[in-house]
């Protein structure tokens, strides 16, 4: 297996009143590569919405499926509506294709140029201007390697702060400075995304004059995290069943009463119990000897998902999220920031106290929660199995 793992997150912030956003972030991938596209449509709202969207979804297409960037551009040049006002059809975008090796295929079009932050400080990669018709596409062929950091952003970025804070906005220049100063190779791509859209809203004053769109992409070692949820339907599976839970290298992350009943006594180490509520809705770790983390299960299950599907949207990440120790939270740290393969292992007997018709818990809410863990996961690129037994 590749040991390295590219990890990424972005962030999108509207413009002020508006419902949607004129920015559109899409990726496509395949065996044979991944392709990023960051767009940003002319104007803002459903206009721009549609043209940031049908250009994002059609270049990244079309690139997965070895057309070059002539082909896609006149494709696009053919698609996109035309606005009655202005009577233009106009979106710039960003295109990044990455292959298995990581070697990158970039072309950026009126969006900022890319920023590559290499040991924390920002280093210039080879570029080439390559005429499309009207377009001038700068393109780019490098390698990335462990530990670098690259940066597409729309020009709502850059636009941040002009005519208030800053004269001239924000730049090209502002951003790599900021950038250089808040690296931490520790960040996650989510974490830095976030970073640098709360410092457009700042500079904006709290009212977006521009769509912002930032997407951040670090290259990291590969970790893996193990989450076993669940005795096995049969009790004579148990030994083997933790056996390979055990066997899995990374980190190792328990949820449920009876399952750490069941690591306890195949480890032969106490379970303690502790009745330290973070949270008053999440119920409290425990702690096993050598097991990372060991919680409930349903219901703080059922948080990590909810904490899954924010940090997977658009949205910037909570305030809380470095802060916060909960069970839920920590899970949720362990599986979004700190794993690049999720390995579950669900087992199927169904716990008696769940049956109860007044708790509205049954065994396929627990099924459902890492069926959509598991695609939230994969979306973010990860590598996932999931065992049952």
């Amino acid at each position: 297996m590749n040991r390295l793992f590219m990890e990424s997150g972005f962030v999108s912030l509207n413009k002020q009143g508006e419902d949607l956003c004129g920015d559109f972030f899409t990726t496509v991938a395949d065996e044979d590569a991944t392709t990023f596209v960051l767009s940003d449509g002319m104007g803002s709202g459903v206009k721009a919405n549609i043209l940031a969207t049908l250009t994002a979804k059609i270049l990244a297409t079309m690139t997965a499926n070895h057309l070059s960037i002539r082909e896609s551009v006149y494709t696009i040049a053919q698609t996109l509506p035309v606005c009655s006002v202005r009577k233009l059809a106009y979106s710039t975008f960003t295109l990044m294709q990455v292959l298995p090796d990581w070697q990158v295929y970039l072309a950026q079009y009126d969006n900022p140029q890319a920023i590559l932050l290499r040991q924390g400080k920002s280093v210039d990669y080879p570029t080439e201007h390559l005429t499309v018709g009207d377009k001038d596409i700068l393109e780019s062929r490098f390698r990335l390697q462990s530990g670098d950091v690259f940066v597409l952003m729309s020009d709502g970025v850059t636009h941040a702060g002009l005519g208030n804070l800053l004269p001239e906005g924000w730049q090209r220049q502002g951003v790599l400075e900021f950038l250089e100063e808040i690296y931490d190779p520790s960040l996650s791509a989510k974490a830095l995304a976030t970073q640098i859209a709360d410092a457009c809203r700042d500079l904006y004053l709290e009212r977006i004059d521009d769509d912002v769109t930032v997407a951040v992409f670090r290259m990291r070692p590969r970790q893996t995290v193990n989450l076993l949820a669940g005795p096995p339907r049969d009790r004579a599976d148990d030994e083997a069943f933790l056996g390979r839970f055990f066997s899995s290298e990374g980190a190792h992350i328990i949820c449920g009463g009876s399952t750490a009943q069941m690591a306890s006594r195949y480890l032969g180490r106490e379970l303690e119990i502790t009745d330290d509520y973070v949270d008053p809705d999440i119920p409290p770790v425990a702690h096993i000897e050598g097991v990372d983390l060991v919680t409930e299960g349903i219901v703080t299950l059922s948080r990590v998902l909810e904490l899954a599907q924010q940090y997977t949207s658009a949205e910037s990440i909570p305030t809380y999220w470095d802060s916060r120790s909960d069970a839920a939270t920590r899970i949720a740290r362990y599986l979004l920031d700190q794993a690049t393969d999720v390995r579950f292992f669900v087992g199927r007997a169904k716990n008696p106290s769940h049956q109860s018709p007044q708790l509205h818990i049954d065994f396929s809410i627990k099924m459902s929660i890492v069926e959509k863990l598991e695609t939230l996961l994969r979306e973010m690129g990860k590598q996932v199995t999931v065992e049952y037994c």
